[in-house]
């Protein structure tokens, strides 16, 4: 399996269950990085389209069961004031269009695989639905992208559908991390846990689905 942004918080956590699982671990990181037991690390800055496409190269023939697209970025939060075009686009190309090139990258990857499946972390803040409930953080750029990302989930899994990759959006919940701040209420160990048994219980019917780390769907 592989994952993207895994050098710390909920990507690191989830490379170590995985790999303490049995899993062989390909964890994508910016920069260089020593193999680490069952651990390999890779360099990946995904916003560099050139750097995807290196990692696509170096992986050619390696089957891979599970892509995790977990690399994201917050970008502001100061509201349409502080809105700045740079800065928004930037959170674009990391949260929303890096997950699609990273999983064109890796498709022959997942095809060779016997689980197929593509996550992409996305988060509440990008339903249409549910997003501003009981939430009015000004992270508009945040919020477009993880919109952005759902909507990629539903075109790959119609568009993977045949090739038998089912493709989900997953919740992982307000957590205790560096982006969620000092205020977040899930543990980076329990957002993980509910992720991998959400992703390890996927099949094809749960393509194109939208699942809070806790099972519950989540409406678009």
């Amino acid at each position: 399996m592989l994952i993207t942004g895994a050098s710390r918080g909920l990507g690191a956590e989830l490379a170590r269950i995985y790999a303490e699982d049995g899993w062989r671990v390909i964890a994508c990181v910016r920069g260089s990085a020593p193999h680490a037991g069952a651990t390999d690390r890779l360099p990946l800055d995904v916003a560099d389209p050139a750097s995807i496409v290196a990692l696509g190269e170096a992986l050619q023939g390696v089957a891979i069961d599970v892509l995790i697209n977990n690399a994201a970025v917050r970008g502001d939060t100061g509201g349409l004031s502080t809105l700045d075009t740079d800065e928004f686009l930037e959170v674009m190309r990391i949260n929303a269009l890096a997950p699609l090139l990273v999983t064109r990258a890796l498709r022959a990857n997942l095809r060779a695989g016997e689980r197929r499946v593509v996550a992409n972390i996305s988060s509440r803040a990008g339903s249409l639905a549910e997003g501003t409930l009981d939430d009015d953080d000004g992270d508009y750029a945040y919020r477009c992208s993880k919109a952005a990302l759902n909507m990629a989930t539903v075109k790959l899994a119609q568009d993977l559908k045949g090739e038998g990759i089912s493709v989900l959006s997953l919740h992982p919940g307000w957590v205790q991390t560096d982006m969620g701040g000092s205020d977040a209420v899930v543990s980076v160990a329990a957002s993980a846990a509910g992720l991998k048994a959400i992703v390890d219980n996927s099949d094809m019917a749960a393509s194109g689905s939208f699942r809070a780390y806790d099972g519950r769907r989540v409406s678009w």
